[in-house]
């Protein structure tokens, strides 16, 4: 994992990084690379992969929210913390998305608590899956999984790039998707909140419409409840 610290304030960029090594090493973990930058340019130039960014607002040339919008051009998946002192840019940096807006000067209990909810989307997003069919095994993002199906006996996994015919039953999928961003709205479906477009007493659509998995009406409320959960801890 690398982690960016982008302001053209050393000494930002030096409380930031002590702040982060400091949960890290709180939470017996190792810390990953922390790579400091002092401009939107010199991150969007880098060679090394950004994975979450802590991006100032104000910073002489391309101003954060640019940056931030660029970043996720490239990679939609990259998690972006605005750290700023201007309120102001709160709605835009809201459009494109970026994960929290941490105020200046930096409460640390704050900054450790979304950072313990960026590292679980990191690990859920990164994390690797076999879909094992009769003649072949293919290995999928868990992030890229849009859900899960049982129908006449077979299971069907749904994904970005394609559909696969799992020899694992919905139980199994159940057990190896625990604790991510998965709901299991019937019997015959579990699903990924990510790609939820909306939902009735009975229907839940995704990835556009593209797809329908029954709800079951006992579990309208919690549903419900889950969602707006997930919805409120990617902001």
């Amino acid at each position: 994992m690398n982690i960016f610290i982008c302001d053209d304030d050393e000494n930002i960029i030096s409380q930031l990084s002590t702040y982060i090594q400091e949960y890290f090493k709180k939470n017996k973990l190792k810390c990953p690379t922390l790579i400091p930058c002092c401009s939107g340019e010199t991150l969007l130039s880098s060679q090394q992969h950004p994975d979450i960014v802590f991006l100032d607002i104000e910073m002489p040339g391309m101003s954060g929210i640019t940056t931030a919008a660029k970043l996720k051009e490239l990679n939609p998946h990259v998690i972006i913390f605005i750290v700023t002192s201007f309120m102001e840019y709160l709605d835009s940096a809201m459009e494109i998305h970026v994960f929290r807006y941490l105020n200046k000067p930096i409460d640390t209990l704050r900054l450790f608590r979304n950072l313990k909810d960026a590292l679980r989307i990191y690990n859920a997003q990164s994390r690797q899956i076999a879909i094992e069919t009769k003649s072949e095994v293919y290995t999928a993002y868990t992030h890229d999984i849009i859900f899960v199906e049982s129908r006449e006996h077979k299971i069907t996994v749904y994904t970005t790039n394609g559909s696969y015919s799992s020899i694992h039953s919905i139980n199994d999928w159940v057990n190896k998707l625990n604790g991510l961003s998965f709901f299991q709205t019937h019997k015959s479906y579990l699903i990924n909140l990510k790609y939820v477009c909306h939902f009735t007493h009975d229907t839940v659509y995704l990835y556009d419409n593209r797809f329908q998995a029954y709800l079951t009406r006992r579990k309208y409320t919690l549903f419900k409840n889950t969602y707006l959960l997930y919805l409120d801890s990617t902001k």
